[in-house]
């Protein structure tokens, strides 16, 4: 396994969003169009590929929501490659990034339907909290966040 500190001008971390795309028109039908024009990854500064062998598995980003805070963005994982802890590395990476580059809390938004999701953020130690941004009154969507560690 290889963690990659990245930007979103990687070709690996674009061609794992090109299926995380795909797989979220199916998962939020006729809300697609909505939630993707929050999604995009042009100029990304903080993206994280994993890697098992030369095949990028596992990915996902931040960005800053505001200062302090950063917004956990883009986390995907093959689909044969799930269940073995890969999105728990990249989200680990992702924190302890975010906590070098000065933030103090991570917050994230994943829709009502991605239970898998849900649960991993919830062992990782993110609490529900109430749907913040462009997400206020979208009741499909999942907002959580977390406290930072230095």
């Amino acid at each position: 396994m290889r963690v990659e500190r990245t930007n979103s001008n990687n070709n690996d971390f674009q061609a794992l969003v090109q299926l995380l795309d795909a797989g979220l028109k199916i998962i939020d039908g006729d809300e697609a169009p909505f939630f993707a024009q929050y999604n995009k990854i042009d100029s990304i500064k903080h993206v994280v590929v994993l890697y098992d062998g030369e095949q990028a598995v596992s990915c996902g980003a931040f960005k800053e929501y505001e200062p302090g805070v950063a917004e956990i963005k883009r986390m995907f994982t093959r689909e044969a490659n799930r269940g073995k802890g890969f999105a728990a590395m990249v989200l680990e990476e992702l924190e302890q990034w975010a906590a070098e580059s000065g933030y103090t809390e991570a917050i994230l938004e994943t829709g009502n339907k991605m239970t898998a999701a849900i649960a991993l953020y919830g062992k990782s130690g993110y609490e529900r909290t109430p749907n913040y941004g462009q997400y206020i009154g979208v009741e499909s969507s999942v907002c959580m966040k977390k406290m930072l560690k230095p």
